[in-house]
């Protein structure tokens, strides 16, 4: 139902853009994200979005002014687009949709537990 691409690999300071293609009911009516994981680290969220059409975002604060989430509803498409990427930007990205959880905002909307839709990942290196 998520299919992730986009992945690949860059130097330090280029620019990526990740695609998450997804079903028109998780697009255009449930919460999205995208989340990370580096290898021997945790999953971690990086970016979320909400449904709405004046849609809420919230960025965890490593990426916060170099990577931005957006959805296209017309195309059923997540994307993130990243700039000015670093090493510790290195991982496998993995777009998540809706929403199990209370209340989604800045202290839940980048958790894991509360996603129960995953793709299988796209890989990003910068060296």
């Amino acid at each position: 139902q998520l299919v992730e691409s986009g992945g690949d690999s860059v130097q330090t300071g280029g620019s990526l853009t990740l695609s998450c293609a997804a079903s028109a009911s998780l697009v255009r009516v449930t919460y999205m994200a995208w989340f990370r994981q580096a290898p021997g680290k945790e999953r971690e969220g990086v970016a979320a979005i909400s449904p709405a059409s004046g849609e809420t975002t919230y960025y965890t604060d490593s990426v916060k002014g170099r990577f931005t989430i957006s959805r296209d509803k017309a195309k059923n498409t997540l994307y993130l687009q990243m700039n000015s990427l670093k090493p510790e930007d290195t991982a496998m990205y993995y777009c998540a949709a809706g929403w199990t959880g209370g209340k989604w905002d800045s202290g839940t909307a980048l958790m894991t537990r509360w996603y129960p839709y995953w793709g299988q990942g796209t890989q990003v290196t910068v060296s």
